[in-house]
């Protein structure tokens, strides 16, 4: 059966399958990147590297990813959408075996780099085919669809990967996308075909687009990977980045602006609703990343739960999320403005995230679960209904430029909410350290080192030694007081912006069509 990605796609049915094979290319690259999370402290002590150098393999990954994005849209119109998305699955499952074969730290990350580049196609692609299938009646309901399968996958890839790691090997992570891509590939394969418009659009190469954006991109991305790790601007090599990603960036926006034939549609921007909705979806993956980060730290520093109990007990937000999504495609199908939803989902997910900041020491994992649910309900009425009404005035030959330029965003989201929530983190830890030593009372912190000092002596502890145990206990209890307060505040940050960022949403148009345009 050969089947039209597009308006030419008449079978309901048909329609669904082209939605599987889609799904099915898309979440190969989630299961990867949520999976190999879990597996680096077990890859940095195979390969005889530290924690810090092995966290390049994530930073290449995100580097390379975040070059092919913005571009993704010029390369569908050059190479046509099928022949993009199979080359993508192709290079994704061809990189990922290499990576688990790789002997040593650098061949490792030069496979990552190249696993980068071939993912950072699947995301934008398979959502502008999406779109493009259904009309714009069911196009709600196709997101919804499409995000259960988005959701699916971070849920279960950290246990996944947790489980391959510590039963067999980390290098199981990687291998397991070869039968995932292989079925993508015969999916793609059997049911979708280009509309005739997507064909070989553009007819020469953007070469300094692409070269500029390329350096931009990469400098950025690396300055907010290694930012808090090399103390910020007080490093010459993060100014360096800096720089030079701020000046290719600003020569990038000004040659894709006066070129005839820019590898970016940067003029998309114009249009209102397209221009809200991307800066909504970077927002709303800045906390919702910063927040995924910040979580499972908290659990596992401060509680003390392993690893796999973390990642377990993270994930009714997930399933949360999956379960209220197809009643959000519903009410999309019910014409209940999108606009409502978008707001009402900002307002349930700041009021998880409060519920968050709310926690402490004596929390059980099952403190979490409230919380988790609320915040995931909540962004189940922001996916779809978002991704549905940011393309709204988008046309169908514009839809790869678009879904190009939200999965950028997102990208870009992502990455400077995990590293300005994670500095934010060691600041307030800074702050809170401080004002709680100030805060102490003399006589109280002489009173609780006397009585701690008598308890060591009675266990057979020289006077000494006992009066300096009992400071360092002391001091102990100030660094985890504050190290849980500045987590707190991290959250409460999250819940913060999604509230004061909930009325940009009326800056929106409403959906033309009934169930929204995409």
């Amino acid at each position: 059966m050969r089947l039209v990605a597009g308006a030419e796609v008449e079978s309901k049915a048909g329609r669904w399958l082209i939605a599987i094979a889609v799904m099915t290319a898309a979440i190969m690259e989630l299961i990867d990147t949520s999976a190999v999370n879990v597996s680096l402290p077990y890859i940095a002590g195979n390969l005889s590297a530290s924690v810090d150098e092995a966290t390049w393999v994530l930073t290449s990954y995100l580097v390379a990813n975040a070059i092919v994005l913005p571009i993704s849209g010029w390369l569908a119109g050059h190479f046509g959408r099928k022949r993009l998305l199979m080359m993508a699955v192709t290079g994704f499952t061809i990189a990922s075996v290499c990576c688990g074969l790789a002997p040593t730290l650098p061949m490792l990350i030069l496979f990552r780099v190249l696993q980068g580049a071939a993912g950072g196609s699947l995301q934008p692609t398979t959502r502008a085919i999406l779109l493009e299938t259904f009309p714009a009646e069911k196009r709600g309901q196709a997101m919804a669809f499409f995000g259960v399968g988005i959701v699916v996958a971070p849920i279960m890839a950290p246990v996944l990967g947790g489980w391959l790691t510590t039963d067999y090997s980390w290098r199981w992570v990687f291998f397991l996308n070869v039968p995932v891509g292989i079925l993508g590939l015969i999916l793609v394969e059997t049911f979708v075909f280009d509309p005739a418009y997507i064909r070989r659009i553009t007819k020469r190469i953007d070469y300094w687009g692409i070269g500029l954006l390329a350096i931009g991109v990469a400098c950025l991305q690396v300055m907010l990977d290694k930012g808090q790790e090399d103390d910020w601007f007080s490093s010459r090599f993060i100014v360096t980045m800096t720089v030079i990603a701020v000046v290719a960036l600003i020569a990038f926006f000004a040659w894709e602006l006066t070129t005839a034939e820019p590898v970016v549609h940067l003029w998309l921007f114009k249009r209102r609703t397209f221009a809200v909705g991307t800066s909504f979806s970077l927002i709303l993956f800045f906390g919702l990343y910063g927040s995924i980060v910040i979580i499972p730290l908290f659990m596992q520093t401060l509680l003390g739960f392993p690893a796999l109990t973390a990642g377990i007990w993270n994930t009714p937000r997930g399933i949360a999320t999956m379960l209220a999504m197809p009643v959000a495609g519903f009410l999309i199908g019910r014409r209940v403005d999108m606009r409502w939803m978008i707001f009402l989902g900002l307002l349930v997910s700041a009021f998880g995230a409060y519920q968050f900041s709310l926690l402490n020491l004596d929390a059980g994992p099952w403190n979490f679960v409230m919380p988790e649910v609320v915040m995931g309900a909540g962004l189940s009425f922001l996916f779809v209904p978002l991704a549905t009404i940011t393309v709204d005035p988008i046309k169908p030959e514009e839809m790869g430029y678009a879904t190009s330029l939200i999965a950028f965003s997102r990208n870009l989201g992502s990455a400077v909410g995990i590293s300005i929530l994670t500095a934010f983190v060691d600041r307030r830890e800074q702050f809170h350290q401080a004002r709680l030593t100030a805060d102490m009372h003399p006589a109280l912190v002489e009173q609780t080192r006397s009585a701690l000092t008598h308890i060591l002596e009675q266990r057979g502890i020289g006077p000494a030694a006992s009066a300096q145990q009992a400071l360092g206990i002391l001091y102990q209890q100030v660094v985890q007081s504050a190290t849980v307060l500045s987590y707190l505040d991290g959250l409460l940050l999250v819940a913060a912006l999604l509230v004061i960022g909930s009325p940009m949403v009326w800056l929106m148009r409403k959906p033309k069509a009934s169930g929204g345009r995409a």
